[in-house]
């Protein structure tokens, strides 16, 4: 597999005017990137994520082009995004979260009309493309209709289409299944593993959906405060963190806590209702058999944990130097917060 995607040393600083007095302002700098360095294969599914503000968004803007780098090296697919941009935007397909690529007043077709327009996209192959994405998005009832009266999810799926019109080597995702209800979930997740395993497109997945990584990808990448903390297989990352799944049970009565054996735990109990916490690493299959035999079971459903409170655990458990001996991939010491 080559290297489709380069990141050598990259930094990226903001300078930032805040005020301190009247008629007066303080210049001070703000490192969003800092010293990043990774690579993603050709036809990799990659997980990109971290908390709010952790330089996630800045990272794809100067992969994309949008921002050029205060220091070190891109490449996306051969190109440096900042001196090439017109040329890399007909390789890269990009949808950023709640802000649209769309024409807020047209319908939808026209803005799918003024990219083939735009990317200079041959009848035969833009029409192919159209019908497919049309159909596997399930967009047929909404190409009429302006973009301002679409919901959120609607406009979601609108927006990937648009990002795929053109048949781009590497496409960035930043929330794609934000708004969408489980089946919209589904069919998008659906979508993504069809498109990189029919036409091996590059995947650069931003989310806090927990789910979204575990379905679609085999590698994640954790970025704090502009420096990547974890590079390897997820179920590394919920090691490093410590972090746990809850399964909610259901009883057909009030019983004493469930015992469940290690590595489960009771953590919380209300009436027939009772909470169990268990290593997200592991499967809930032996755990959900072992209740369902043993107690009379009503309903359950497990909760995953937020991707916040898994970085939250992997940064203080990697602080108190226990992470960097039990993951499967490549975890970074935490940054220091005085230059962050």
């Amino acid at each position: 597999m080559t290297d489709f995607i380069e990141v050598d040393g990259v930094e990226k600083v903001f300078d930032v005017r805040r005020k301190t007095g009247f008629l007066r302002r303080e210049r001070t700098q703000v490192r969003a990137v800092d010293s990043l360095s990774f690579t993603v294969g050709r036809g990799e599914m990659v997980g990109y994520i971290g908390p709010n503000g952790a330089g996630k968004s800045t990272t794809i803007k100067m992969l994309t082009g949008i921002l050029t780098p205060s220091g070190g090296r891109l490449r996306v697919a051969g190109i440096d995004p900042a001196r090439e941009r017109t040329r890399l935007a007909h390789r890269i397909g990009v949808v950023f979260g709640q802000r649209t690529t769309l024409w807020w007043d047209l319908p939808l077709i026209d803005s799918y009309r003024l990219m083939h327009r735009m990317y200079r996209i041959p009848d035969a192959r833009y029409a192919a493309n159209l019908d497919r994405l049309v159909e596997l998005l399930g967009l047929a009832d909404l190409l009429d209709r302006p973009v301002r009266q679409l919901s959120l999810g609607q406009r979601m799926r609108g927006d990937i289409a648009a990002a795929l019109l053109h048949d781009p080597d590497v496409l960035y995702l930043d929330e794609p299944t934000i708004g969408l209800d489980v089946v919209s979930k589904a069919k998008v997740r659906d979508f993504l593993r069809e498109l990189n395993a029919e036409r091996g497109t590059t995947v650069l997945l931003t989310t806090h959906d927990l789910q979204d990584i575990e379905q679609l990808c085999k590698r994640v990448m954790v970025i704090d405060h502009g420096r990547m903390m974890y590079d390897g297989p997820l179920a590394g990352l919920h090691e490093a963190g410590e972090s746990e799944r809850v399964l909610v049970v259901d009883l057909e009565r009030e019983l004493p806590p469930i015992d469940a054996g290690a590595p489960a735990r009771v953590v919380r109990v209300e009436g027939p209702r009772q909470w169990l916490a268990f290593p997200a690493s592991a499967s809930a299959a032996p755990l959900v058999a072992r209740i369902a035999a043993e107690y009379p079971l009503v309903d359950l459903s497990v909760r995953e944990p937020d991707i916040e409170t898994v970085i939250a655990e992997m940064l203080r458990s990697l602080g108190d130097g226990r992470g960097a001996g039990n993951t499967g991939g490549t975890p970074k010491p935490p940054p220091d917060r005085a230059t962050a």
